[in-house]
């Protein structure tokens, strides 16, 4: 007896600044039957947060107990706040057929692949490090010492790209957007890791 049907997983990682979260968004807006992962998360909302729309808010002691009731497919702490992906919601989604994106960090990407080695990774780049700073920068936020930190740690996630099975250059977002559609519906040869044109340009802008 074949066994049912469930959906597939698509993880989408990127350094801060790339337009993650934005092409997400609109990606889940465009594409209503795909399913969003809320992930938890110890730090406080930023304007126009809402708790259970953009993250399950919580403070680190429920944190701790959700993970150690192995509530988490993944956690990591990122910029002094932990961040978490809800095994019981994705595995929810999956066998109800639903196709799942899970917007994580790259540490967290790793520790879903060794769960769920089926899953699809997806890591995002910004168009060069200048138009990452300037996003980091516009964004108007953070402080000027977190933004030096932020750019930092995001060179350094950056060099991880070749962990993951496909690669988008957020440089115009209407792009981006086909793009990740085209990697969606399996025919995303053009940002597959294996794609020596891709490796050139990412190499271009990675150092």
């Amino acid at each position: 007896m074949s066994s049912k049907p469930k959906g597939r997983l698509f993880v989408f990682a990127a350094p801060s600044g790339a337009g993650k979260t934005t092409l997400v968004h609109a990606m889940v807006a465009k594409h209503p039957e795909l399913r969003f992962s809320i992930s938890y998360t110890t730090r406080k909302p930023r304007r126009n947060e809402a708790n259970g729309v953009d993250y399950l808010f919580v403070d680190e002691l429920e944190f701790m107990r959700l993970r150690d009731a192995g509530e988490m497919l993944e956690y990591a702490e990122v910029f002094d706040h932990y961040y978490a992906t809800s095994r019981s919601q994705v595995e929810k989604h999956l066998a109800d057929e639903r196709n799942v994106i899970l917007e994580i960090d790259w540490q967290g990407a790793r520790q879903v692949r060794e769960s769920m080695p089926e899953c699809i990774t997806v890591f995002i780049l910004p168009p060069s490090v200048e138009e990452l700073e300037r996003r980091l920068r516009d964004r108007r936020t953070d402080a000027p010492e977190v933004i030096e930190r932020r750019l930092r740690d995001a060179l350094s996630d950056m060099s991880h790209w070749d962990e993951f099975d496909y690669v988008i250059i957020n440089d115009d977002l209407d792009t981006a957007v086909a793009d990740l559609e085209a990697v969606l519906a399996g025919e995303g040869d053009a940002c597959s890791t294996d794609n020596v044109a891709l490796r050139r340009t990412v190499a271009r802008i990675v150092g």
